[in-house]
């Protein structure tokens, strides 16, 4: 991983800090890099489960919402992730959502994609091979 890469993992990991998640104390940060700066968010629960949003969506939003022509990366931190013996968060407990893979599709495509469990840098087709996808014309 690279010093930007990490940067944006702390930067996550402090995001994460301003969740809402007293239902399943769970809580998660986003970071995103973009052409204009760092945009960050956290998850945001509610007592009907489904009307919650994920760390990743919200800062994409937020990005998308400041006008950013470019993502570039996107950092993904669980502090309440389940440990493993190193005392790194188990990976599968921190990677984005089946519903954050597709909104990346839409607004990053090409952004790399880190996590606080694991030292490899992701790309989207990683973790998307087989996205749905729409035409805009």
């Amino acid at each position: 991983m690279t010093p930007e890469q990490i940067d944006l993992l702390k930067a996550a990991d402090k995001a994460a800090l301003n969740a809402y998640a007293p239902y399943s104390k769970f809580r998660v940060g986003a970071a995103v890099l973009t052409d204009k700066g760092v945009f960050d968010g956290a998850n945001i629960e509610n007592a009907c489960t489904n009307l919650g949003t994920c760390a990743e969506r919200v800062a994409l939003s937020h990005a998308h919402m400041h006008k950013c022509s470019s993502i570039i990366g996107i950092a993904i931190s669980c502090i309440d992730a389940t440990k493993d013996a190193s005392g790194k968060a188990e990976i599968n407990q921190i990677m984005p959502c089946g519903a954050c893979r597709q909104w990346l599709n839409e607004l990053a495509p090409n952004a790399w994609i880190v996590a606080s469990g694991s030292k490899r840098v992701f790309s989207l087709s990683d973790l998307l091979p087989a996205p749905f996808t729409l035409s805009r014309e």
